[in-house]
């Protein structure tokens, strides 16, 4: 393989890298606390979930008759 041709194929792949570093970077530099009202979808999610009221059953209440 040519010399020249390798050196053009490690700088292509150095200049990935470093874009890919980059983005990294930027993706870590923008992690911080969500500031302002959450997104319709997230507010709907939360509510979604068990009824109020029908909480675990404990295993004495659940072996206890319901008429004793």
């Amino acid at each position: 393989m040519d010399v020249n041709k390798m050196l053009q194929e490690l700088r292509a792949e150095r200049e990935q890298i470093e874009e890919a570093i980059l983005s990294l970077e930027r993706l870590a530099r923008g992690r911080g606390k969500r500031r302002g009202r959450p997104p319709a979808w997230l507010s709907e999610m939360k509510k979604v979930g068990r009824p109020a009221g029908k909480g675990k059953v404990s295993a004495a209440a659940q072996s206890k008759p319901a008429n004793a």
